[in-house]
């Protein structure tokens, strides 16, 4: 009779020892599947916006452009319209056609964007004005512009498309560009 209680109490242990283990496993992997739900739809400030440095307002003549790529990974144009020494001198735009992702370059000879995959242009403040982006009504997505003391700075998302953690502090200098030359941001 002893030998019976001591047989069925060690199955009824080790039965209670693996539902343990098991149910100590489904929390664990529910926990952290649901921690990593939470993380991924609560970003936090993953839409934090910040102005970066560009260059000196007389660095970029007028007819020139510069390529940038912000911290998010955009391309982007800026380009120098008129002498001055405001944002509104300047413009910045997306350097990529909203019609088929193709790069868009200034035509400072022509006063405009110029896409050269299907002859998609837009006039100096990025609205189509020719081929398929004028027949579709896609304009150039437009970044804001600030001059502060001579400098010219852009506001842009300051994460990564691929939020790695850390966020960029500083962008390197932008080379620049006269406005006949093609520019591959």
């Amino acid at each position: 009779m002893m030998a019976e209680e001591s047989a069925r109490g060690s199955v009824d242990r080790r039965k209670f020892i693996e539902s343990s283990a098991m149910a100590s496993g489904l929390a664990a992997g529910y926990g952290t599947l649901g921690f990593m739900a939470v993380r991924f739809l609560h970003a936090g400030d993953g839409d934090a916006i910040g102005w970066q440095f560009l260059c000196r307002t007389d660095e970029l003549s007028i007819g020139e452009s510069l390529p940038y790529i912000t911290p998010s990974g955009a391309k982007v144009v800026v380009a120098r319209q008129s002498e001055g020494n405001s944002a509104d001198d300047f413009v910045a735009l997306s350097s990529v056609c909203p019609h088929l992702g193709c790069a868009v370059h200034w035509e400072s000879q022509n006063d405009r964007f110029f896409c050269p995959c299907h002859n998609g242009a837009f006039d100096p403040q990025g609205n189509p004005t020719e081929g398929p982006p004028a027949a579709a009504g896609q304009q150039l997505s437009r970044f804001p512009l600030l001059v502060e003391n001579g400098l010219l700075f852009i506001e842009v998302p300051l994460r990564s498309v691929l939020d790695t953690g850390t966020q960029v502090a500083s962008v390197p200098k932008p080379s620049r560009h006269n406005g006949s030359e093609q520019v591959e941001a």
